[in-house]
């Protein structure tokens, strides 16, 4: 049996605060997530995009691979895409 049948987003890390899309996921679209996790997409998401697994708050720290690789901009809902429109790399 593939244990990864069904999955659209990728978990690096379990401190993570967003996932990796696997494909084009469409605004509404149910996201299953690697850890079992099903998120619903409130935007498009391009594949090997960023997708928020929770809201993150302006000037939040998104984390990747266990690690900050940025702010947001703005407040990111759970199941916003998560680019350069609304991250920044400074504090």
């Amino acid at each position: 049996m593939n244990d990864t049948a069904g999955i659209k987003a990728l978990l690096i890390h379990p401190r993570d605060n967003v996932a990796v899309a696997l494909e084009d996921v469409s605004p509404g679209a149910q996201v299953p997530l690697s850890d079992g996790r099903v998120v619903t997409a409130k935007t498009e998401i391009p594949q090997a995009h960023k997708i928020a697994l929770k809201r993150i708050d302006s000037g939040g720290a998104v984390v990747k691979y266990g690690e900050i690789i940025g702010f947001a901009k703005l407040v990111i809902e759970e199941g916003e895409w998560v680019h350069t429109h609304n991250l920044s790399y400074e504090e």
